[in-house]
C-alpha cells in the first residue's frame, strides 16, 4: 500500500526552504549595495541606479557557494574582492575621494566629461568615486588588474598613448613611497593632454621636498597647493598639488643655471640658516676640535625629506683609502633615509687604487686629481704616518704645476676638470653629497664650481680647509705646508653659506 501521508509535509518543507532562500538573497543583495553606497537608498530598485553602469552585481546559484562581481566584459572578481568592496575601509576611502573630486570639479580642474586616470590604485576606490560623482570615463592602473575598475599597468610605465587624459590623479602619497618618482612624473606628463590637470597627494611637509617634487614636472605649471586632512591616522594631513600641462619649460622656484651661472634658491638659503654655527675662533688643537664638531653637524636628510630625487650620489674628492671617510663615516653615520647611494671615489694616489677593485660594484674609482682643467700635474706623495714634515714643508696629496724634473716624493698624475665632470655626471634632479679634502686645492676648485654653475648640483658639502695651522708634533710652530690662514678658511666657509651652499667644516 502506497504511503501518501508524508507528501504534503515534504512539499511544505521545500516551499518554506525556497521562500527562506529567496528572502536571504534579497537581504544579501540589499545589504551589499547599501554598504557600498554608505547611506540610505530607494528600496524599490535597491540603489542600483547609483552605481556605475559598467558594474553588474550578480548572485549566482546556491550550488556555487560564492558571490561574485562581474564586469560587462565577463571578468570575474573572487569572493575576497567582494568582501573588500563591502568593508568599512573601502567605503570610507570612496567617500574621501568623492569629496576630493567634488571640490576639484567646483574649482574647474575636473568635469564629468574628463577622460580620467588614477595611477597606482590597487583597489580602485578613487576610480569608483569618480564614477559615483558622474565622471564615467575613468579607469585606474596597478601592477595587478582588478577589473572593471583597474587594469594592469604601473605609474612608471603607463599603458596609454601620449596626450590621452584630461585629468590624472595620484593619491595616498604614492609618490612618497615610490623609488622611481622621476619616471612616474614623466609618464603622467606624457599621457596628460595639453591644458589637462594632474592632482597629486604627497606628504612634502618641508620646502626642500616640495620644490624637489615640482622639479620633477618640467612641462607642468603649478596652479594650486593646499593642505587637506588625510584618509586615516597614518596620514593626519597631506598636501594636494594641482598641476596644469603647458607647452614649454617652467621654473618652479628651484635652483636655476643660466649661461653656466648659479642662482641658489630661497629654500636652500633657509636650510643654511638652520645649519650648525661655524667655528669662528681658530682652535689650538684643530685635529681634536674639528673632529668633535662632527657631532654638531645638522645633516640635510635630518632636516628635510629627500624622497623626490632621481638618484642619490656621494662624491668623495680626495678619498684616500676606502675606510678613510667612505667606509668609516658615510656608510655608517650619514643619514641616508634608506636610499641607495652610488659612491664616486676621486683619488690620484696609486697606493690606494688596489683596494677599490674589490668595491667596484658599489664604488666608482676615478684615479685622477680633481682640478680646474684637464692637464698633467705634479703630485706630492708621502705615506709617512706623520702628515706634517716641517723640515721640507711638504705633505701628501698636494698638487703643483708640472715640473721639468720629477724625483723623490713628487710624481706626475693626470688632472681633470672636476666641475665639467660634475656637470656631465649628475643633474639637479639628483641628490648629491660631497666630501672634499684636497690639500689646499679647494681654493681653486670652489671658485671653478661657481664659475661653471656646478655648485648648484651639490646639495651638501663637507669641506676640509687647509691652512698654516698649529702642528701636533711641534707646539708653538705652524705648518709651512700651506700659505692660507684660518681667517681665510673662515671667509671661504662664510662666503659659501652666504651664497646659499650648505657647507660643513670637515677635519
Amino acid at each position: 500500500m502506497e504511503n501518501t501521508a508524508g507528501k504534503p509535509s515534504l512539499l511544505r518543507n521545500l516551499l518554506v526552504r525556497a521562500l527562506l532562500f529567496g528572502v536571504f538573497v534579497l537581504l544579501l543583495r540589499f545589504t551589499f549595495v547599501v554598504t557600498i553606497v554608505g547611506g540610505s537608498c530607494n528600496l524599490g530598485d535597491f540603489c542600483f541606479s547609483s552605481l556605475p553602469r559598467n558594474l553588474n552585481f550578480v548572485i549566482p546559484t546556491a550550488g556555487s557557494g560564492v558571490s561574485a562581481v562581474i564586469a560587462n566584459d565577463g571578468v570575474s572578481l573572487s569572493n575576497p574582492r567582494r568582501d573588500l568592496y563591502t568593508s568599512k575601509q573601502w567605503v570610507k576611502a570612496v567617500q574621501f575621494y568623492s569629496s576630493i573630486f567634488q571640490d576639484l570639479i567646483a574649482q574647474g580642474y575636473l568635469s564629468p566629461h574628463s577622460k580620467s586616470l588614477c595611477v597606482d590604485t590597487p583597489f580602485g576606490q578613487d576610480v569608483f568615486a569618480l564614477k559615483e560623482i558622474g565622471v564615467e570615463d575613468s579607469i585606474g592602473i596597478f601592477k595587478k588588474a582588478a577589473k572593471p575598475l583597474v587594469v594592469k599597468g604601473e605609474g612608471h610605465r603607463i599603458p596609454f598613448d601620449d596626450n590621452t587624459f584630461d585629468f590624472i590623479f595620484s593619491g595616498e602619497s604614492r609618490f612618497d613611497v615610490s623609488d622611481r618618482p622621476v619616471d612616474i612624473a614623466s609618464e603622467i606628463a606624457r599621457t596628460l593632454k595639453p591644458q589637462g590637470f594632474a592632482a597629486v597627494h604627497i606628504k612634502a611637509n618641508d620646502t626642500y621636498s616640495f620644490n624637489s617634487f615640482l622639479d620633477l614636472f618640467s612641462s607642468c605649471k603649478l596652479v594650486k597647493v593646499h593642505d587637506i586632512d588625510g584618509l586615516d591616522s597614518s596620514l593626519p594631513y597631506i598636501r594636494e598639488i594641482v598641476l596644469k600641462k603647458e607647452i614649454g619649460i617652467f621654473n618652479h622656484g628651484g635652483d636655476s643655471r643660466n649661461n653656466n651661472k648659479c642662482s641658489v634658491s630661497r629654500h636652500r638659503r633657509e636650510l643654511v640658516r638652520k645649519a650648525e654655527p661655524l667655528i669662528e675662533e681658530e682652535p689650538l688643537k684643530p685635529w681634536i676640535t674639528l673632529k668633535r664638531n662632527i657631532k654638531n653637524v645638522k645633516y640635510l636628510p635630518s632636516m628635510v625629506d629627500i624622497s623626490f630625487k632621481n638618484r642619490y650620489v656621494y662624491v668623495d674628492v680626495g678619498a684616500r683609502n676606502y675606510g678613510s671617510s667612505i667606509g668609516s663615516w658615510f656608510k655608517k653615520q650619514y643619514p641616508k633615509q634608506n636610499k641607495t647611494f652610488h659612491v664616486y671615489a676621486i683619488e690620484a694616489d696609486k697606493a690606494f687604487h688596489q683596494q677599490y677593485k674589490a668595491k667596484k660594484k658599489t664604488v666608482t674609482l676615478l684615479p685622477y686629481a680633481a682640478w680646474v682643467r684637464n692637464e698633467t700635474l705634479s703630485f706630492e706623495v708621502n705615506h709617512n704616518p706623520n702628515r706634517e714634515e716641517p723640515s721640507q714643508g711638504r705633505g701628501m696629496g698636494r698638487l703643483r704645476p708640472r715640473q721639468s724634473e720629477v724625483n723623490g716624493d713628487v710624481t706626475e698624475i693626470q688632472g681633470f676638470d672636476f666641475a665639467e665632470w660634475l656637470n656631465n655626471t649628475v643633474t639637479e634632479r639628483d641628490f648629491v653629497v660631497m666630501k672634499m679634502d684636497v690639500e689646499g686645492t679647494e681654493f681653486d676648485l670652489i671658485p671653478r664650481l661657481f664659475e661653471t654653475g656646478a655648485i648648484c648640483l651639490i646639495d651638501e658639502i663637507f669641506l676640509e680647509c687647509h691652512y698654516n695651522r698649529w702642528q701636533r708634533c711641534c707646539p708653538g710652530e705652524r705648518s709651512r705646508k700651506y700659505e692660507k690662514s684660518y681667517g681665510q678658511c673662515l671667509e671661504l666657509f662664510t662666503s659659501l653659506r652666504e651664497k646659499g651652499v650648505l657647507v660643513h667644516q670637515w677635519w
